[in-house]
């Protein structure tokens, strides 16, 4: 009977084991790795050699990996992304050590000039306390032939101390000193000595004299030309540079300069 069956529809019973199969020869997807379920046993599937020759698979997959022209294109693309981020960091990293250098040089010189204004409007101070034992002698002196741009100032701390601040440069890079001596009234008396600020490119002075015993400026003169007239202001101009052993600060930062004048409160009121 079966085989009555087999002869009657041949077609329908192939067509079960053509079903199995992709077009072109190729395996099924879904039936990989065995026989195709109800296909008969000793058929065999043909494959794709032209597929095979160029070493793609089955599911798509190139199965020879990369070429070697392909490689070196990855390595070229990759090479100039790396030198692009380096060339961003080593910009970035210069414009941070530039902009702490100008903040640092900036903050350097304004705290230098505060204390020797502070010293300057000082000058001359003497209480009229009868308990004050100490006595101001010279307010101010313009001249030291030791000392580069040297100017000295003088006033009375407390009762029993006078002080007594110098200012000028040397070395080289120049340094801006600052010299304290404390003088007691038993004569006794301290002195200390401070480097007020490293790399100066100038540090110049200029007095204002009273030519007439009114408390005013009436001319601007060079440290000579004080001789014997009162100082009753200086214009300071104090300019600095940057780390002069950093070659990128020291061609990207300019130096800075601050001026300022300080009138002499305490001269002005001296007859």
């Amino acid at each position: 009977m079966m085989k009555a069956l087999n002869r009657i529809n041949p077609v329908r019973n192939s067509s079960r084991s053509t079903q199995r199969l992709s077009i072109g020869g190729a395996l099924n997807p879904a039936l990989r790795g065995g026989t195709p379920y109800g296909a008969e046993p000793g058929i065999i599937l043909k494959s794709n050699p032209a597929a095979e020759q160029r070493g793609i698979t089955s599911n798509g997959v190139n199965a020879k990996g990369l070429t070697l022209l392909e490689l070196l294109i990855a390595l070229v693309i990759f090479g100039f992304a790396i030198a692009g981020i380096y060339r961003l960091f080593v910009v970035q990293s210069r414009a941070y050590t530039v902009q702490d250098q100008v903040v640092e040089v900036q903050q350097s010189i304004r705290s230098a000039m505060e204390i020797l204004l502070r010293d300057l409007r000082m000058a001359g101070y003497d209480s009229d306390s009868i308990s004050s034992k100490v006595t101001v002698v010279n307010p101010i002196l313009t001249g030291d032939g030791s000392k580069v741009n040297p100017i000295t100032v003088e006033y009375e701390y407390d009762d029993t101390t006078r002080y007594t601040v110098s200012y000028w440069v040397e070395g080289a890079p120049l340094i801006l000193k600052r010299q304290l001596t404390k003088t007691k009234d038993d004569g006794s008396s301290t002195t200390e000595t401070q480097d007020l600020l490293e790399n100066v490119d100038a540090f110049n002075l200029s007095y204002g004299v009273d030519t007439n015993d009114d408390g005013g400026v009436e001319n601007w003169v060079p440290a000579g030309g004080v001789g014997m007239l009162k100082v009753v202001a200086v214009r300071v101009v104090l300019t600095g540079k940057p780390d002069q052993t950093k070659p990128d600060v020291k061609n990207w930062v300019s130096p800075r300069t601050l001026n300022s004048t300080v009138s002499l409160r305490n001269q002005s009121f001296r007859r």
